[in-house]
């Protein structure tokens, strides 16, 4: 679900352009149209073809008013009604600029605005055919237009060197600027979509552990009444003489049992009562590898101070993020693993160390400068093939990366050797190697002596 959020934004991504937006826009266009047109004739004495050049803002007029009369203004334009919208912009720009000298007209820079639009609302593709439209047009009213006289019938017009780089200016801006808003947006929208993912994996791991906070409190807050009520019927079993009364004492003792397993059973899914907010260190990680440690790898802990001498293992708050980014960090070793997982946790009285290695291929060239950022775009087959269970788009770091960050970790990356090298391996931790490192006081590490009094328990309000 996750995985779909981003290719299905980035497909509908043109449904986000309102139509107001776009009239409003153009209305500005029509306004600055009208006084440069003014300006030139009053101020500057120009000649020019007044009913042409009226008749082209007409048509813009024009059709604003059909789009706020026969469209609502809250109507989300497809991809091809946002195209044809810039398409005629663009050719209402290019006319005027036709009847006004061409690119002697230095408002023939205003050309570049729908293209910049069109890049960072659009396709790729309906982009490079806006650009290209757009290129046509400039050097067409670079060749062909109407020349600027003055009334007394003076020529207004640049070097022929000046207009050559005018339009070579043009054609770079359309080219530059529509790439560099269409990066720019892919990037913004990227990360909003990841964004948006982790808040949905940390609401989930959130209910999760809600949901395991109410199954502990019903096993710790039963765990009374059904330790009396097998007590009184093994008293029973052994007062009562009458055979069918006997058995039925023996059946309310084995339910009592029963009831006993159930609840004990429930509540291995988590343990989120007052008591259980806090937990020793290795405790926390060993619960959020341990989905993934019967999936044919070996997961092998090594949880020691970093010092002989160092203080004991500390308690930590048992945060969501904190599980579920080791949860995602565990899951991406194992993905990639030969066939083992080592996971070193290390403390002293400043910091809490985390490194989770494998023997995988470790992370690849190419990736190495960008983990961390979302991918958001469809695996190589190469990396499908390695890791079959998933379709993924490479959120799953960014995710780890981004929930253990907010609870003050420092993460890093690396290889445990180069990679593809084929160097016999003298270290068989030759794959990823992620290593967090928090300070004591941001992740809650204290000592049993250190912590304030837990209080009443209190109920989980449903939301």
């Amino acid at each position: 679900m996750v995985d779909q959020i981003g290719f299905d934004s980035k497909i509908h991504r043109s449904n986000w352009v309102r139509l107001r937006t776009l009239i409003v826009l153009r209305w500005v266009a029509i306004g600055g149209q009208l006084a440069a047109i003014t300006v030139a004739q009053r101020l500057f004495d120009l000649d020019l073809n007044l009913g042409l050049c009226f008749l082209a803002i007409g048509a813009s007029i024009v059709a604003n008013l059909v789009a706020v009369f026969v469209f609502p203004e809250n109507k989300r334009l497809s991809e091809s009604e946002v195209a044809l919208m810039l398409l005629f912009d663009v050719s209402q720009l290019a006319f005027l600029l036709f009847l006004t000298g061409g690119l002697n007209n230095p408002f023939a820079l205003l050309i570049l605005a729908p293209v910049t639009i069109s890049a960072t609302a659009l396709k790729p593709r309906t982009t490079v055919m806006l650009g290209a439209a757009t290129i046509a047009f400039v050097s067409i009213v670079a060749i062909w237009h109407l020349p600027l006289r003055t009334e007394m019938g003076f020529v207004m017009r640049m070097p022929q060197d000046f207009v050559v780089g005018f339009w070579t200016a043009i054609v770079i801006g359309v080219m530059f600027l529509g790439l560099f808003a269409s990066r720019v947006t892919a990037e913004v929208h990227a990360m909003s979509e990841a964004l948006t993912a982790t808040q949905m994996a940390l609401a989930r791991e959130q209910k999760l552990t809600d949901l395991g906070g109410v199954i502990a409190a019903a096993a710790h807050e039963l765990g009374t009444p059904l330790a009396t009520i097998k007590l009184a019927s093994a008293e029973l079993m052994d007062e009562l003489d009458d055979p069918d009364l006997k058995e039925d004492a023996v059946l309310i003792h084995d339910q009592a049992d029963r009831c006993r397993d159930i609840l004990r059973s429930m509540g291995q899914a988590g343990k989120d009562d007052l008591h259980m907010r806090r937990a020793p260190l290795g405790a926390v990680v060993r619960e959020a590898a341990e989905p993934h440690e019967n999936r044919g790898k070996k997961v092998l802990f090594d949880i020691a101070p970093l010092a002989p001498d160092g203080p004991r293992q500390p308690n930590i708050d048992r945060r969501p993020e904190i599980i579920h980014g080791l949860r995602n960090l565990v899951q991406n070793a194992v993905d990639f693993a030969a066939g083992n997982v080592w996971i070193d946790v290390a403390w002293d009285d400043q910091h809490i160390v985390l490194t989770i290695s494998d023997d995988g291929p470790g992370f690849s060239p190419q990736v190495m400068g960008r983990i961390g950022d979302p991918f958001v775009k469809k695996r190589s087959k190469s990396s499908a093939s390695e890791r079959p269970g998933y379709d993924g788009m490479g959120l799953g770091l960014f995710i780890a990366k981004t929930l253990l960050e907010r609870s003050g970790a420092e993460l890093s990356f690396a290889n445990g050797r180069e990679a593809g090298s084929q160097a016999p391996l003298d270290d068989i931790r030759s794959g990823a190697v992620v290593q967090a490192l928090w300070p004591n006081d941001r992740i809650g590490a204290k000592s049993d002596d250190d912590r304030p009094a837990l209080g009443e328990n209190v109920p989980i309000k449903a939301t």
